[in-house]
């Protein structure tokens, strides 16, 4: 069980299959060769030419031309990929076979395509509809994944729903106990007030404007703030561009909460955290720095369940389309994240 991901991550499996495929072909044909050497080499020409047009169909042609829907232009470059590599095949067992006849492209047409064009026609288009069933099983794990995922969240979210109107009673209750000279305890509930507003009723669809999630993250911020002495720096820069496009609720909320949670706690230097967001090529870009305490010196996992979380989510929502890297230095901590919009 635990040699599978070992042979998946490394292909080790796509190895096999040609190596048993080579010794297949070798069997059935090395009797109409003069030498075993020689029938050892033209085998593994046709293995290594069939083997390059495959691999060309499933990782280029198909991403890139068929799944992007430009039919025409896929099946043109298909047919062009079989013809060119049958015409260098050829060439190449011309001179390996000491056969001129097969170097010429003239003479004995019909022949050429049956032995040839058609085989390695029928060959890919087998190993392209091996590929094709293969992501249509893994789309459709990833559609139920998907549906699992957002329902579990759905629940999660519905159990721990408390009455919002009892809430919002009560914080204004307490809003106006607090005396009016009391300005900052009055700010802080108030931008409480508005971040459990922003959770009970602006986030109920798939995704919101990304004006509102920053909204929600200077709140945040603003409120983690308080906690902290002049000893402790925080910067939020977000440029004015960043707006106009929609992202998942509460995607961002991890990070910040983790920056949070790991500061550093020096007391003969400044403890920090940076965050920096910007619009780049069609790309939403996400940094965050913090301190945190050298290596060695307190037993520190930056990468608990809310990271965890995080990640799973960007890879269902956000397949192939996000780039996230994690940096865990000797006092530093930094999340890169970049979005596809």
């Amino acid at each position: 069980m635990h040699n599978a991901p070992f042979l998946i991550k490394y292909k080790l499996h796509h190895l096999f299959f040609w190596m048993m495929l080579f010794g297949l072909w070798y069997f059935l044909r090395y009797e109409d060769y003069s030498t075993e050497a020689k029938a050892f080499t033209v085998t593994f020409i046709k293995v290594a030419d069939l083997a390059i047009m495959v691999y060309l169909t499933n990782y280029l042609l198909i991403p890139q031309l068929l799944y992007k829907k430009r039919y025409l232009l896929f099946g043109i470059c298909f047919i062009a990929m079989v013809f060119i590599s049958s015409i260098i095949k050829m060439n190449i067992l011309g001179h390996v076979l000491n056969a001129p006849q097969l170097m010429e492209l003239t003479g004995n047409v019909k022949a050429r395509i049956y032995d040839n064009v058609i085989p390695h026609f029928f060959l890919v288009i087998s190993g392209a509809a091996f590929k094709l069933m293969i992501d249509h099983t893994r789309m459709q794990q990833h559609l139920v994944e998907m549906a699992r995922e957002k329902a579990e969240a759905e629940l999660n979210f519905l159990k721990s729903q408390i009455n919002p109107h009892f809430l919002f009673n009560s914080l204004n209750s307490v809003y106006f106990l607090i005396e009016k000279n009391n300005v900052e305890a009055r700010d802080a509930l108030h931008k409480f007030s508005g971040m459990l507003r922003y959770q009970l009723y602006e986030m109920n669809g798939d995704r919101i404007p990304v004006e509102k999630e920053f909204h929600y993250l200077q709140d945040y911020v603003d409120m983690q703030k308080i906690r902290r002495d002049e000893n402790y720096q925080v910067e939020f820069n977000c440029s004015p561009d960043v707006k106009g496009f929609e992202i998942e609720p509460l995607l961002l909320v991890p990070f910040v909460e983790n920056a949070f949670k790991h500061i550093s706690h020096q007391k003969e230097q400044a403890n920090f955290i940076k965050m920096q967001c910007n619009l780049e090529n069609g790309a939403f870009h996400f940094a965050i720095t913090n301190s945190k305490e050298p290596i060695g010196k307190a037993a520190e996992k930056h990468a608990g369940i809310g990271l965890n979380n995080v990640k799973r989510r960007l890879e269902l929502l956000y397949p192939e389309k996000h780039e996230l890297k994690i940096t865990n230095g000797m006092d530093t901590f930094k999340v890169d994240l970049v979005i596809k919009i």
